[in-house]
């Protein structure tokens, strides 16, 4: 009988094993151990909550790094970054105490903890503006905060040239929303116009403080964060706001990446203060840098409306991946799961395996995901009302609780990272490194 091919290959190269198998071969590594920090490794990250709006009119400021005990914690927070094994911090400044007025910074906490950042070798994606502006702003209806924050945006990319990846202003929709048209947090207004004028000046805020980075940095890779949600009608006659508000999700990065709204959506702009000019400004073209879309979802992002009018939270029933997808096939930008955690610390390490099991769904369908984030990185005080009132209420949604003890998702994170840390975000990733090279063509093919 003769013999057969593996007979062949067994005599010549030995059986199985074969020398040069562990480059990318039957032999090569499954993408397990803590991440690498390499160029293509998929971004596991936490962030620090940092929100800073004002309530009460503008007499209360929340400061979210106040409240947790940040300010008096901050090498220990990075450092238990640092243990968990992440590479990668979402990771807010101070702008309100910051930028003290035109042309005049107080970068005392600032250079320490960038400087902490740099020793530790944690990369920030460094959020500019987080739900407020300094006093002497005022707030978002102020038509001068986009070149205000353009020039503190200059200024962070001028003191800090190492870093590359940028937030520019947090959940542009959600900051605009719940300020303007919800009534909570600074201008506290409940007008279409208010919150459409909001959202513009948000909107351009960011673009002018991405070309301000882009020219310090013109790699600069931008990761804006925003919410990715859902309200769910289960009435037979459908509500004119409730289908509207669906849409309006997706107002924010319609301007800032320039994609032409539907008339409904574009009627509802015109008829709220965005003149022709702003509108063609805005449609001229996507910012500067490398543009990565950063989808936050929380269970609670997903409502329904019974027959009655009530409102329940449906916690997950499309999910990250069904929303993000809409998201991505609008925009088709890679994408970043940039936030998520739940109130129930028990419930957690459940909840972030299943926000695993949806970004491996996504990837399955080769959308580039780049990251993941739990967030944060320790607990947090009076999400459950949005901060709408000062009540002290701690909610258990942190790796770690306010007195820097693991909570049960620690651990399950640790083992996450440790399962699928030196994954990259495509298969054969490392072929198509994140580039030195500036960013260029944009392009739609």
């Amino acid at each position: 009988m003769p013999k057969g091919f593996l007979t062949h290959i067994k005599e010549k190269f030995g059986d199985g094993h074969y020398e040069g198998d562990e480059f990318g071969g039957a032999g090569g590594r499954d993408g397990s151990g803590l991440p690498s920090g390499a160029a293509g490794n998929f971004m596991f990250a936490t962030g620090i909550e940092c929100s800073y709006p004002t309530i009460d009119h503008g007499r209360t400021r929340r400061d979210l790094l106040a409240e947790c005990g940040h300010y008096d914690r901050w090498q220990e927070d990075l450092q238990l970054v640092k243990d968990l094994g992440l590479k990668v911090l979402r990771y807010g400044l101070p702008y309100y105490t910051i930028h003290r007025a035109p042309g005049h910074y107080d970068w005392e906490f600032a250079d320490q903890v960038m400087a902490e950042m740099q020793r530790l070798g944690i990369t920030p994606i460094l959020d500019l503006l987080h739900f407020g502006v300094p006093d002497w702003i005022g707030n978002f209806q102020n038509p001068e905060l986009p070149v205000h924050f353009a020039e503190y945006a200059a200024a962070v990319a001028r003191r800090y040239p190492w870093v590359r990846y940028y937030t520019p202003v947090n959940e542009i929709y959600v900051s605009a929303r719940i300020s303007a048209k919800d009534g909570v947090w600074n201008e506290q207004l409940r007008t279409d116009k208010g919150f459409i004028t909001a959202l513009k000046h948000l909107t351009a805020a960011s673009i002018m403080a991405t070309q301000q980075i882009a020219k310090v940095r013109p790699d600069c890779i931008i990761v804006q964060s925003e919410s990715a949600e859902f309200t769910h009608e289960l009435r037979a006659v459908r509500t004119p706001s409730i289908q509207i508000e669906n849409k309006l999700r997706f107002l924010s990065l319609d301007l800032l990446y320039a994609h032409h709204p539907d008339a409904e959506v574009l009627t509802y702009l015109l008829d709220n203060g965005l003149t022709r000019k702003e509108y063609d400004w805005f449609m001229a073209g996507e910012p500067p840098g490398y543009q990565i879309m950063g989808n936050d979802y929380y269970g609670r992002n997903e409502r329904i409306v019974l027959p009655n009018g009530e409102i329940c939270t449906s916690m997950d029933v499309l999910g990250w991946y069904n929303i993000t997808h809409e998201y991505y096939q609008r925009y088709l930008k890679p994408v970043m799961h940039t936030e998520t955690n739940v109130f129930d610390a028990h419930e957690a390490p459940t909840w972030l395996w299943k926000q695993w099991v949806n970004i491996l769904r996504m990837r399955k369908e080769g959308v580039p995901v780049l990251g993941f984030t739990w967030y944060s990185l320790i607990d947090q005080i009076d999400w459950d009302i949005a901060l709408a009132q000062k009540v002290g209420k701690v909610n258990p949604c942190g790796l770690y609780d306010l007195d820097r003890k693991p909570r049960p998702v620690a651990e399950a994170y640790r083992m996450l990272l440790q399962e699928y840390g030196q994954i990259t975000i495509v298969p054969h990733g490392e072929l198509f490194e994140v580039t030195k090279q500036p960013a260029t063509l944009k392009v739609e093919i």
